[in-house]
């Protein structure tokens, strides 16, 4: 596997041998070639490339070969994708080939200090997901966002004076607005993936009860479960939320309690080794949790259920 590591957005212009960004903390590049011409660094299927940036990155590129996997799902690659990358992520390309058009857009979190960006930009989960969990756009909404790219590449290029930042942030704000926007559109067509998704993480749960690691092991973490479904944190846990309402810790949660009301109910069985036996280290947490979610304590709800 060939790696490159770009710890700034001047090393990633001169490994691809461009001219040095307008701004060290800002880049945008519009690539063409020739229409039947493919932009490829992986001729070889078995060739891959791992990238790292130390920045922010937003490509839109159209896949004509290599494969895109939603869990275990294929998907049709042949429409515009979007791919979003956060500082220190590593993103991992195998036998995928670009057709003539792209664009790459890069910020530094630099460029986004004292702004409302700075912060708002930590709630697009987006740029924490998997390569395999892309954006794939409609032909309708693929022309809005390269609308928004030409913007940002004119005002880049043309305009540099005192309000380009601003105008700068705004056309990117847009993008990243119209990008989740267009992300709950693809949860919701993906509906009977997401249920697969959602029966496979209850599996996984029901699983590691049933062979005592909720015991053994605690509670398991949501970027374990995660890696079982080979899918990364943030984009399982919008995908459980799309279908289910609900966040996968709370859907986590919830497994936990159906079975505390189970074992609850077992003749011989403390609320301490109960909570012992759910993966919680301290019983009074587990009563906080029982209470919080039931409304009344586990010892309440014993004594309701025995008088009825």
């Amino acid at each position: 596997m060939e790696i490159k590591v770009f710890e700034s957005i001047s090393d990633m212009h001169k490994d691809w041998g461009l001219a040095p960004p307008e701004n060290p903390l800002f880049s945008i590049l519009h690539m063409e070639v020739a229409p039947d011409e493919i932009v490829t660094c992986q001729q070889d299927e078995s060739f891959s490339m791992s990238i790292t940036n130390g920045f922010y990155n937003i490509s839109f590129k159209h896949i004509i070969s290599g494969e895109i996997m939603y869990g275990r799902t294929k998907y049709d690659s042949t429409s515009g994708t979007l791919f979003f990358t956060s500082p220190n992520q590593t993103m991992v390309y195998k036998g995928i080939a670009f057709s003539s058009e792209s664009y790459h857009l890069c910020f530094h979190k630099d460029f986004l200090n004292g702004t409302p960006l700075f912060d708002k930009i930590k709630s697009y989960d987006f740029f924490n997901y998997n390569i395999n969990e892309a954006l794939h756009l409609s032909p309708k909404e693929e022309k809005i966002l390269k609308n928004i790219f030409m913007n940002i590449k004119s005002e880049y290029f043309d305009n540099q004076d005192e309000f380009s930042k601003d105008i700068l942030l705004t056309h990117l704000e847009a993008l990243l607005k119209y990008s989740d926007r267009f992300y709950k559109r693809q949860f919701l067509n993906r509906k009977e993936v997401n249920q697969t998704l959602y029966t496979r993480f209850k599996s996984i749960l029901n699983d590691y009860f049933i062979s005592n690691q909720l015991e053994t092991k605690g509670t398991p973490s949501l970027g374990w479960i995660a890696e079982k479904l080979g899918l990364s944190q943030a984009y399982m846990s919008a995908s459980i939320k799309s279908e289910t309402g609900k966040t996968a810790k709370e859907q986590m949660n919830l497994f936990l309690i159906e079975e505390a009301k189970n074992l609850l109910l077992t003749p011989e069985s403390t609320i301490s080794e109960i909570a012992y036996k759910l993966g919680f280290e301290y019983p009074q947490y587990f009563s906080r949790l029982f209470k919080k979610k039931v409304g009344v304590s586990p010892k309440e709800y014993v004594e309701t259920a025995s008088s009825n």
